[in-house]
Parts: C-alpha cells; sequence; structure tokens
C-alpha cells in the first residue's frame, strides 16, 4: 500500500526560544511545548516525509525556511499528563528571501490560509496551492 502524498504545514516559533539556526545547529529537533488542541492535533496528523514552513513568530514575523518531519507520533517529552504530542523535525532549505506575513497578508491566494485565519494557532495546516505560492514567493 502506498503512502499518500506528503501534506504541508506551518509550524510557528519565537526565535528568541527556537530559531531556525538552532535547528540547524541541532540537525534534528523536537517540536514539543504546544499546548493548543487544534495545534496537538495538527502535531498528531504529522507524518514522516510531511513538510513544514518554520515561521519565526514574535521577531521577523516570517516563514525563514523548510523543515522535514523525520519522526511523528511522539508523546511531548515536556507533558508530565502524556496527553500532548510532538514530532522530530529536520531542517530542509533556507529561505534566501524570507517570506513575510505582511507579503503573505498582500497575496490574494493566500487569503485564506490558516495561517491569516486563526492567527494565534502555532501548528497550521498548509494546502497544496499555498504551499506552491508561498515556495514561489521565496524565491524573490
Amino acid at each position: 500500500m502506498t503512502r499518500p502524498a506528503p501534506s504541508y504545514w506551518l509550524m510557528k516559533s519565537e526565535p528568541f526560544k527556537y530559531s531556525w539556526d538552532d535547528l540547524v545547529a541541532e540537525g534534528e529537533g523536537t517540536w514539543d511545548g504546544v499546548r493548543n488542541y487544534q495545534a496537538r492535533n495538527n502535531l498528531a496528523a504529522m507524518q514522516v516525509g510531511d513538510e513544514a514552513f518554520f515561521y519565526h513568530s514574535r521577531e521577523g514575523l516570517e516563514i525563514v525556511g523548510i523543515c522535514t518531519i523525520s519522526v511523528a507520533g511522539i508523546t511531548d517529552p515536556t507533558d508530565e499528563t502524556g496527553k500532548w504530542a510532538a514530532v522530530k523535525v529536520k531542517p530542509k532549505e533556507k529561505f534566501v528571501h524570507p517570506v513575510t506575513l505582511t507579503a503573505i497578508k498582500a497575496e490574494p491566494r493566500l487569503a485564506e490560509m490558516q495561517l491569516i485565519r486563526q492567527s494565534r494557532l502555532s501548528v497550521c495546516g498548509v494546502t497544496p496551492e499555498e504551499w506552491r505560492v508561498i515556495c514561489e514567493m521565496a524565491q524573490g
């Protein structure tokens, strides 16, 4: 049985807590500490090989690169209750031209993006079309 096409995601991190450069330095990082039910469900839905935009929140407000889900379906190691999800990610590509939130909001093809509609959600789904548009924007 073949696996369905990879899914796409957007994962937010405050760069002063965990940045793209931190992930690159580690080689593989654990995406943990998420305490929102919808974001948890998104983490739990991820599969190995899925890709995610790495978004710097609070500072920068921009997508800085793409990471790949390397380990899926793990329990958040920072959670003593065992009810919160986590995944491991590896850096894939740093954007030469980060895609800012301002640019995303200005792009009509991204008007329905979960990042825009649910701005406080730290782990969002991204449609294949949204993924294509953002990757195009990152080319400059």
